[in-house]
């Protein structure tokens, strides 16, 4: 069990994740991608997997050096799932690659008293060395190919959860927040009792504790392993299993470019977006994102409108369908509207 314990200061800085953060996501799924947890919820995205794991060259050899510092149970280094920001994949990317050498080899250490490690992880964070880059790369081609696919899916499942939190928290506060959060955790106050693998005692001291609902998140929640860090709780959300758009995988990459079909995902996973939202989220400069938003809006898979001094794009109906969302559902939800142990 994980006793998570709050002082009054931390029931006033209880925050949410308002979207899945990709990072989380990545670690938690090449935890479901070694076992057979889940084979509802899981089984067509490892066969899917597999399947282009076997096909692809690139992505086989990305998915190797994440196995050999992601465990399918036990300790994960915590550098891998750096503070959540909501700025996307690449700016956590670039987190990883800014860790301190300090951290990377106090974590590594902890990992190989654990479990074996091949002798490259000795060189991450060395001065002169690019392995640290090359781990940052192979999860963004990892995270590319295997989840990608699947991410307004992912994301509309988690602002599901979202939506029912936050009407939680209107309604009833922070207690009915964390009285929600059963059973997978139990408000004894003022500890969060959370069903967790280890014995642990997390004293938050003033410094709030951040949710962060996930979609690959399985059973029970998980934490960071070091309290010394910014304390979050992932906790696996309500799923459905995951599906793609009708189609050969890539389909949409072919029709739209990598890049016009990563801002049509980012427009389609909330209420509303501004460019330089999504200019961030993809990794692009800002005269590129207004570009691919204007064709995509002429296209009609955007729409677009002004709120203030900002101009909002959100994604149509017609480009939610194309992404492969549920068609019953029409856009994905905004976020605010209405387990392995480390």
């Amino acid at each position: 069990m994980l006793r998570i314990h709050f002082t009054s200061n931390d029931l006033q800085n209880i925050r949410m994740a308002r979207q899945p953060d990709p990072l989380w996501e990545l670690m938690c799924s090449v935890c479901r991608l070694e076992t057979g947890q889940g084979p509802l919820e899981f089984g067509q995205w490892r066969r899917s997997a597999f399947d282009r794991l076997s096909r692809d060259s690139v992505a086989g050899r990305a998915l190797r050096p994440l196995r050999a510092l992601i465990p399918a149970s036990g300790y994960i280094p915590d550098f891998l799932t750096p503070p959540v920001t909501g700025d996307g994949l690449h700016e956590g990317l670039d987190q990883i690659r800014r860790t301190p050498r300090t951290q990377l080899v106090h974590e590594m250490t902890r990992l190989a008293e654990a479990r074996r490690v091949p002798n490259w992880t000795t060189t991450l964070g060395r001065p002169g060395s690019d392995s640290l880059k090359s781990l940052a790369n192979a999860l963004g081609v990892y995270f590319r190919s295997l989840l990608e696919p699947y991410w307004p899916h992912i994301r509309a499942a988690v602002g599901n959860d979202v939506g029912v939190r936050s009407h939680a928290l209107l309604d009833g506060g922070t207690q009915a927040l964390l009285e929600g959060l059963a059973p997978l955790a139990r408000w004894n106050a003022p500890v969060l009792e959370v069903d967790y693998p280890t014995e642990r005692d997390l004293h938050l001291e003033g410094r709030g504790l951040l949710l962060v609902p996930s979609y690959f998140c399985f059973g029970r929640p998980t934490a960071l392993a070091d309290p010394g860090l910014d304390p979050v709780l992932v906790y696996p959300v309500a799923k459905t299993p995951l599906t793609v758009a009708p189609g050969s995988e890539g389909g949409l990459e072919r029709l739209l470019g990598r890049t016009r079909a990563a801002v049509l995902t980012e427009v389609a996973g909330r209420s509303a977006r501004t460019t330089s939202e999504v200019a961030r989220a993809v990794g692009i400069a800002l005269p590129s994102a207004s570009y691919q938003i204007g064709v995509l809006r002429d296209g009609g898979l955007v729409a677009s409108h002004r709120d203030g001094k900002y101009v909002l794009h959100m994604a149509t109906s017609l480009g939610v369908r194309l992404l492969g969302a549920d068609a019953g559902q029409g856009r994905i939800p905004s976020p605010f509207t209405g387990g392995q142990g480390r």
